[in-house]
């Protein structure tokens, strides 16, 4: 049993084109990959934005409203000169930039009409109350509760791209019953008897188990380097994000 393992761009080259150190070094310019990478990342990771809107006090409609309008500010660039490419986390950068768009741009965002201007970026928004009804109803503040969902949307992202590639490999039904070894959940069932489920021994199993781990380990610090400025900063992120679920 054998999985996918990161190409040589992801290996080696793979981090001088990822989204956010591309974006900070196009700073202001007009960069049509910078444009692309950008838009890439916030369509993945809009929905801790919109909870921050929402648990600072603002309704549904509102808070739809100026993530959207938020994010076409971000897209023509008018934030990017205050982007620090030496604290370049893009999960940072985007919370100050957001608190900063709150404060200055709340008036003139709410006296737009609904749908009244150009969409820059089309935001899958039309689930986020669903989603956000589903959010846990904790005392956390707005910033904690952004940087937990944050780290959640990123370990999906994760699992995604891993299901994808077990997908392509003829192996969906593997990853449908080994992904509970991923999420830190227990399973409810021996190895022996997911082993008879899936036709293969025990040491085989495991030996599954490992390398699907092993996989999940390698596109998490694939997907956080799409998100900090410096591969330096890997670790550092990946200790951020498990702090912020715990």
């Amino acid at each position: 049993m054998s999985f996918s393992t990161p190409s040589p761009e992801d290996r080696h080259s793979g981090f001088s084109s990822t989204h956010w150190s591309v974006v900070l070094q196009s700073g202001q310019a007009d960069s049509p990959q910078a444009a692309a990478a950008l838009a890439k990342l916030c369509h993945a990771y809009w929905y801790p934005l919109y909870l921050f809107v929402r648990r600072t006090g603002h309704n549904a409609e509102d808070a739809q409203d100026l993530t959207q309008a938020f994010f076409e500010r971000l897209m023509e660039k008018r934030y990017l000169a205050a982007a620090d490419p030496e604290k370049g986390k893009f999960r940072s950068f985007l919370l100050t930039a957001l608190k900063r768009f709150l404060a200055n741009e709340w008036d003139r965002a709410t006296r737009q009409k609904r749908g009244g201007g150009q969409q820059i970026l089309s935001l899958n928004t039309q689930d986020s109350e669903t989603r956000y009804l589903a959010e846990p109803a904790d005392v956390m503040t707005p910033a904690k509760l952004y940087e937990r969902r944050w780290a959640l949307t990123l370990l999906e992202q994760v699992i995604t791209r891993l299901e994808s590639e077990m997908v392509a490999a003829g192996k969906a039904r593997i990853f449908e019953e080994l992904k509970i070894f991923l999420t830190g959940e227990k399973s409810e069932r021996p190895y022996a008897q997911i082993a008879e489920t899936l036709q293969m021994t025990e040491a085989t199993l495991k030996v599954t188990v490992h390398r699907l781990r092993q996989r999940y380990g390698e596109l998490l610090r694939l997907e956080i380097a799409h998100t900090v400025a410096d591969p330096k900063e890997i670790d550092e992120e990946i200790r951020h994000l498990f702090a912020a679920l715990s």
